[in-house]
């Protein structure tokens, strides 16, 4: 789908902050014709401009304008969207009349797309916001009307800069970095780890915990010269698990690999004189862990600990690091918690 854009407001007064939506699909956007089918509907079914619509006093609240990127399931989010989305956002955080940017996603993939571009934007501490909602905008108590609302509230307001790219979801505000999908089909299914949570809206609002920080080690990457990223698998750990499928996924083009460990990264006794032989030839393979929180710490046996790290992340960050030109020792080192 070709990218459209939507000039709205043009009589908004030029001293309000100008946000920029980018829209992508999702079910924030999705619909049906059963105002209680919260789980069948059509994913991605409305544009941007019907989603405007749809929040009274959205646009008096800033200069918007809004861009359909693309209208897909997050699911069908790939490199070429990723690449798509970093050059519009960075573009838009360059222009002197935007004070921030929101991007409307599916809650399925938001979490990489979050992290990726909060690795990615470049030269700016502007507000980048990513929100979706848990119900079409068809349903009974929808979801995404408020949550779009306090997404552009937080990319207008000044205390927003400075503290790298956010998630909004049901009033919290949390940091992208730390930032998982917790839930199939609760409304507050976005939680942060303890360091990820830094804020919270009261309506309209935007109140932070925190002054401006950003997480210690996050890494930037420029990928404005970039039209592919290289590919990385993710291999989910179980009882009897054996090295077969890396071996597969580098057969099939794979240039690193992400374990979803037990535990704390750990993996079957068989597996390891696999993994340390690809780690003397220098074959990235991170470790996570499958448990949802805590930090993976086991390298023995070879690879690289992922620390505070989901598989889901690691996968983003080893692909940024990877299209760099990095090493293993170099991977290493972005992936070292501090």
């Amino acid at each position: 789908m070709n990218a459209s854009v939507h000039p709205l407001n043009e009589s908004a007064s030029s001293r309000q902050p100008g946000v920029v939506i980018l829209a992508t699909g999702g079910t924030i956007a999705g619909s049906s014709a059963d105002p209680t089918d919260t789980t069948r509907y059509a994913v991605g079914a409305l544009e941007v401009g019907a989603l405007i619509d749809a929040v009274p006093g959205l646009r008096e609240m800033a200069r918007l304008s809004a861009e359909q990127v693309v209208n897909v399931p997050s699911s069908d989010i790939d490199q070429g969207v990723l690449l798509r989305l970093a050059a519009a956002v960075n573009g838009r955080l360059a222009d002197a009349q935007v004070d921030g940017v929101v991007v409307t996603h599916g809650t399925d993939t938001l979490e990489e797309t979050a992290f990726f571009l909060d690795l990615t934007t470049q030269g700016s501490d502007k507000p980048v916001v990513l929100v979706g909602a848990m119900r079409p905008a068809t349903a009974l108590s929808a979801d995404g009307p408020l949550n779009l609302l306090q997404a552009v509230a937080l990319a207008a307001s000044p205390q927003a800069r400075g503290r790298g790219t956010m998630v909004v979801m049901n009033d919290r505000i949390e940091s992208a970095y730390y930032t998982t999908k917790t839930s199939t089909t609760a409304v507050d299914a976005f939680q942060a780890a303890e360091p990820g949570s830094l804020g919270m809206f009261l309506g309209a609002r935007p109140h932070f915990y925190y002054s401006p920080a950003t997480p210690v080690g996050r890494a930037r990457f420029d990928v404005s010269g970039l039209d592919t990223l290289p590919k990385v698998a993710i291999i989910y750990m179980h009882e009897g698990q054996d090295s077969e499928q890396m071996d597969m996924a580098i057969e099939r083009g794979a240039r690193g690999i992400v374990l979803a460990g037990n535990g704390a990264g750990s993996v079957a006794a068989r597996m390891k004189p696999r993994l340390t032989q690809l780690t003397r030839q220098g074959f990235p393979v991170v470790r996570a862990s499958r448990t949802g929180s805590g930090f993976a710490v086991k390298e023995d046996g070879g690879g690289v600990a992922s620390g505070a790290l989901n598989p889901q992340k690691s996968r983003i960050l080893l692909m940024l690091a990877l299209a760099m030109g990095a090493d293993l020792a170099r991977i290493r080192q972005l992936f070292a918690w501090p």
